[in-house]
């Protein structure tokens, strides 16, 4: 039998390093990053963090997404990482099995489409082509699985079927309900869709969405290839 002050030294260890365990999971486990857009904090010299909050058969998201932001990450990858979040003014319930399930703004149609591009969001390691794809597919998602098939293979996407498990498993509802969170919690709540984080703010909408290349050159700070992107003619 363990004596009492070894037994009390034993707790107290196993407190200890699950206290340790837990700071950990907390402060690297990527999926909780989304959701800490309040609290974010940028390191000098970083890239300008894009967090894009829409819908997929929203047309405010499409002008968007295809006038503004694919642009400008053509012109500016190097100062820019772009987050995308599709979810927008959707709500998040739990039925008696204890599964999401999602009431999307424009109908259940738009639901499949958050859902497709969620995971092709996560799925595609290459930004440029991350963006290309979703680009594509938010051009016409009257038929998300349509659509995603066929922008993937426009872009060569090799891992296609990974995309499709997502999908078709409860992980693509576990993602969604993170945007669900993610989007909720921004301050003040979104009124209006899209609405832009820009290092986790949401100040000078109207001027992101008109121009959102010129909102990221004021934030890349003096780095030389923010001075060699954001020069004027």
């Amino acid at each position: 039998m363990i004596p009492t002050r070894k037994r009390i030294f034993l707790i107290i260890f196993l407190i200890i390093v699950l206290g340790l365990l837990l700071r950990i999971i907390f402060l690297y486990n990527p999926l909780l990053e989304l959701t800490d857009v309040s609290s974010f904090r940028k390191t000098a010299g970083a890239p300008v963090l894009v967090m894009v909050f829409y819908e997929a058969l929203c047309p405010d998201s499409k002008y968007f997404i295809t006038k503004q932001l694919l642009p400008a990450f053509k012109a500016a990858a190097p100062i820019m990482e772009v987050q995308l979040v599709p979810y927008g003014k959707a709500t998040t319930s739990t039925d008696s099995e204890g599964k999401y399930t999602f009431d999307c703004q424009h109908g259940i149609t738009e639901c499949q489409a958050n859902t497709y591009h969620a995971c092709v969001a996560e799925v595609i390691n290459d930004a440029l082509i991350r963006l290309e794809v979703v680009t594509c597919m938010i051009g016409d998602n009257r038929h998300p699985k349509d659509a995603m098939l066929m922008c993937t293979k426009q872009y060569n996407v090799d891992n296609i079927d990974l995309i499709q498990k997502c999908y078709d498993s409860s992980h693509g509802s576990e993602l969604m309900k993170l945007n669900g969170d993610a989007t909720h919690a921004l301050r003040p709540p979104v009124t209006f869709i899209p609405t832009i984080t820009l290092d986790g703010s949401q100040g000078r909408q109207p001027s992101i969405l008109k121009d959102l290349l010129s909102e990221v050159c004021k934030l890349a700070g003096d780095t030389e290839q923010a001075e060699k992107i954001c020069k004027k003619p």
